[in-house]
Order: structure tokens, then C-alpha cells, then sequence
């Protein structure tokens, strides 16, 4: 099928809830993919922030293969290798006890609202303007955007936004009934804002101070992406919760929620449940995932590239006036505009480049963890000649 035949399936079959680019993708090879017309293109969106290998990378489909062979799930009625393993190796590099396994960034937020209203027996969570933190009815609430929730109301209670970087706000919307602060790293889908200098460190203080919990949002953030393996350690916090998907699985669709000290153990039998979370083929993913990019220096190439390609935004920043911004850690970087962005985006895809316009006026690079900086040069260079266009 070609993408004319591919999109038309789709418009008649599946309800039409994404404002999808007119392609459709067929197959991939590292950071190249190729759509159903067989036109070619350098992948610097990584399926939001996901494909941390890139497409088809020989240490994926090798433990997908192995494993399907073995198991592919079970259910948690019965225990795995797989699980118990990936959650040692979970602990051994964060500064957490204990997982829970869900299937998606909105599963690990919803079930880490859960767990902190659990531990502490009050019912608010407090959350920040410009957030997105997923698309349940509870996620969706603790989103900052009221685009996203407008359609949906009546909303559950139990939520308060404050303004993102304005830890005062934090501190005075914590009442007697706050179970926790729930907040992004990086607020991704908002546009890669930054935090201000020692924000998180101001909150971190602040809900130690007023026994609140800080659930620290990491589903775009984790596993590389800001040059080193939590964001958490970029700011030198600890959070009581983090929740993580995305790159953890490479593709494969696999979430959890990470918790330490006494806050680990609060879900009793019977609290919460996935039937899928943790199965033993995400789980086996999950671990190679983590091992190739301990292996691999991954983190080390998220750094190097990452800044050579913010030089490079800067450099082009320098040359075009609308460009008002660039911003970002590692491999998670944006350019904001003073104008709409969805155009460039859409044109960038012409010349053969995957990037991402979000919040409006923002172009959002966040590619494979594997990106090297002769891609970066070729997109440059065509992001370059666009913005020379106008």
C-alpha cells in the first residue's frame, strides 16, 4: 500500500483523534525511516521521545525474539525472572527501592497519584501551569492546560495549578489536606521549558518542610535523554517518586512508577494492578535498553551531540531574528519562534527531517539517543536554508 491508500484506511477505520503529518511509515533502520512511497527521512522526534535505539537495532530484536520464544506474559498472578531482574537493575541506578510496572507515562502518573494519596491519607495534589502529565481523567486534570481538558468536565477534584518555576506558588498552595507536588523536569509537550535555577531544589525543600510528597514527572526526561540518566541528577534531588516510560522500553510499551524509603511499600495487596505491567517481553526489553546504553556510552553521546547540536541551533538562532529562544539539556532541545512552528515542521518532513512543533511556537528536537553529529550537520543545514526561505 502507498500512504494515499494507508491514510485513507485510516480515516475510514479508526477514529480520528490525532492531527497526523501526511505519511505513513513502513520501516526503519537506526535513525532513518522510510514511508510507504518510499520516501527517506532522518528521525529527530524518536516517536516523542521514545525510540531512545532507534528503529530495528540488533540488540532489540534479539531479546524480542528470544523472549517471545519463552514468554511473552503471563499475568502477575505468578512471578518472572524477568521483572525481578529489571527492578534490581532499576535500583542499582536511581536512588529507589521499588517499582511498580505499568504500560504508559499516564498509567505511572496515575498510579503514583494513587500511591502518594495512599502514604498519606490526604487527598490534594498540586500540580504547575503548561504541564502534561497524560490523558486519563486524573492525568489529564493534573495537566496544566486547559486545552486538553476542556471537552472532558466534569474533571475529579483534588487538584491545584500554580505557575511552573514559581516555587512561592508551591508554597503557598500546600494546605493541611496536600498529599504531593507533582511536577516535570523538563515540561516536554509545553515546549522543553527549562526550570529556573534551583526551582526543583526550592520545591524539594519546601515539601520537606511541609511533609508533602514530590512526585517528580520523568516519562520524557528518563533514560538518557538529558544527558544523563534521570533529570533528577541534573538538579542534585531526590524526589519520592519518580515515573518513567518512554525510552525505558525503546518502542516497546512499558511504564513505572519508582519510589523510595517508606513511600515504596505503601501499596498493599490488591491497591493497584496492570494486567500487562511487567511482562516478562517489556521486561526483558527494558533491561537491553539499559544495559546498551551503559554499554554503549549513550549517555556520553547524548552530551556531545546534544550540545554540538545546540551550538548549532544557537549559530542559526544568531542568523534569523524570530528564532527568540533555544533551550533544552542532552538530546532534548527546542527552538522557540515568534510565530506559529507547524509549518516548519511540515516543511522540514518535505526535506526529508522528522521534528516535532508543539506548544504553538516551538520546534522540539529530541532524537535517538544513537544521533551523531554528521545527521545533526544535514539537518542543520536544511533547517537552515527553510528559515532562509522566508
Amino acid at each position: 500500500m502507498n500512504n494515499k491508500e494507508i491514510i485513507d484506511l485510516d480515516s475510514k477505520y479508526i477514529m480520528q483523534t490525532y492531527g497526523r503529518q501526511p505519511i505513513a511509515l513502513t520501516h526503519g533502520e537506526g535513525v532513518v525511516l522510510w514511508d510507504a512511497d518510499g520516501k527517506e527521512y532522518i528521525d529527530f522526534f524518536a516517536g516523542i521521545a521514545v525510540n531512545a535505539l532507534g528503529q530495528s537495532h540488533p540488540k532489540i530484536i534479539d531479546v524480542i525474539q528470544k523472549q517471545a520464544e519463552k514468554l511473552i506474559h503471563v499475568s502477575n498472578v505468578y512471578y518472572t525472572e524477568e521483572q525481578g531482574k529489571l527492578a534490581k537493575k532499576l535500583a542499582e541506578i536511581t536512588i529507589f527501592n521499588r517499582v511498580f510496572y505499568a504500560n504508559s507515562g499516564a498509567e505511572a502518573n496515575e498510579g503514583a497519584i494513587k500511591l502518594a494519596r495512599k502514604y498519606t491519607g490526604k487527598g490534594e495534589i498540586i500540580s504547575t501551569n503548561n504541564s502534561f502529565h497524560g490523558r486519563t481523567l486524573v492525568t489529564v486534570t493534573a495537566t496544566g492546560q486547559d486545552k486538553y481538558k476542556e471537552p472532558f468536565k466534569p474533571l475529579p477534584p483534588g487538584f491545584k495549578h500554580v505557575p511552573y518555576g514559581d516555587s512561592e506558588a508551591i508554597a503557598n498552595a500546600i494546605s493541611d489536606d496536600t498529599a504531593a507536588v507533582l511536577v516535570e523536569a523538563i515540561q516536554g509537550e509545553g515546549g522543553v521549558v527549562v526550570p529556573p535555577e534551583n526551582y526543583l531544589k526550592e520545591v524539594e525543600a519546601i515539601c520537606n518542610e511541609k511533609n508533602v510528597l514530590l512526585i517528580l514527572d520523568e516519562v520524557q526526561t528518563g533514560f538518557g535523554r538529558t544527558g544523563e540518566m534521570f533529570a533528577y541528577e541534573l538538579y542534585g534531588i531526590k524526589p519520592d517518586i519518580i515515573t518513567i516510560a518512554k525510552a525505558l522500553g525503546s518502542g516497546y510499551p512499558i511504564g513505572g512508577i519508582l519510589a523510595r524509603g517508606d513511600v515504596a511499600t505503601a501499596f498493599d495487596y490488591g491497591d493497584h494492578g496492570a494486567t500487562f505491567g511487567g511482562n516478562p517481553l517489556g521486561c526483558a526489553v527494558a533491561m537491553t535498553v539499559i544495559d546498551t546504553i551503559e554499554s554503549d556510552n549513550l549517555l556520553d553521546n547524548s552530551k556531545t551531540v546534544g550540545n554540538y547540536l545546540k551550538d548549532k541551533l544557537i549559530q542559526i538562532k544568531e542568523k534569523h531574528d524570530f528564532i527568540t529562544d533555544v533551550r533544552g539539556f542532552g538530546l532534548f532541545l527546542a527552538i522557540e519562534l515568534d510565530r506559529e512552528s507547524a509549518e516548519f515542521a511540515n516543511k522540514m518532513r518535505e526535506k526529508g527531517f522528522l521534528i516535532n512543533s508543539t506548544a504553538d511556537n516551538v520546534l522540539r528536537f529530541a532524537p535517538p539517543l544513537i544521533i551523531t553529529t554528521e545527521h545533526v550537520d544535514k539537518m542543520i543545514l536544511a533547517l537552515d536554508e527553510m528559515f532562509s526561505e522566508i
